[in-house]
């Protein structure tokens, strides 16, 4: 994934390489282009022979419904979304946007970002209107969540959120976010903020 931040993908082989996971919290499936990864405790032999039972285009095979499914109903977890994954470089500085530490809020963004990432870091505006959240996720990867109130939608904050992430990644690293496929509001926001698309992912969620 570090390799793909830079531009460095896997080969456009039509291949599928199978992987352990990373931690038990994360796994899930990676699709580039033509070549996808699926990082999960499972037999390899086993994981592909399911892939290969699907009745899709090979090359999309990896995020078909059934076989998604499938591996949902092995492992007894559940796959809550395909997101569009992007990173950005980490920017020097202090973050642009004035921000509030809140790493104790109970702000359902927050909650949920505590129950999925590892090292969890929130912020707050000063008037409370845009929330940032920034944790480990799967492979150690440092990603953000953000959320704009309703009243203060439309006037460009999801950017700036964004934005002062990149500030707020420990040095030398990147930061990474994921975005539903459908949300393109939240797409064009992270795009703007300098974000570049990396790879779809479907994470199967336990619990």
């Amino acid at each position: 994934m570090r390799a793909a931040a830079r531009g460095v993908f896997p080969p456009a082989d039509g291949g599928t390489t199978v992987l352990a996971q990373p931690d038990p919290r994360h796994a899930g499936v990676w699709a580039f282009t033509a070549h996808s990864v699926i990082f999960l405790d499972e037999d390899p032999a086993r994981v592909l022979r399911t892939l290969h039972e699907v009745d899709a285009d090979p090359l999309a095979a990896s995020m078909n419904p059934f076989f998604l499914a499938e591996l949902a109903r092995r492992t007894g977890r559940h796959v809550e979304t395909i997101d569009l994954v992007t990173a950005a470089p980490r920017l020097p500085g202090p973050p642009p946007l004035p921000l509030h530490p809140a790493d104790a809020s109970d702000h359902p963004r927050v909650v949920s970002a505590r129950r999925r990432r590892q090292d969890v870091r929130a912020w707050t505006t000063p008037d409370g209107t845009g929330v940032l959240v920034l944790g480990r996720g799967p492979a150690g990867r440092w990603e953000i969540g953000l959320e704009v109130a309703e009243e203060a939608r439309h006037a460009g904050l999801g950017r700036q959120l964004a934005l002062a992430a990149r500030h707020l990644v420990p040095d030398g690293d990147v930061v990474w976010a994921q975005q539903a496929a459908g949300n393109t509001r939240s797409i064009r926001a992270f795009q703007a903020a300098g974000h570049r698309p990396v790879t779809a992912e479907a994470l199967l969620v336990a619990g």
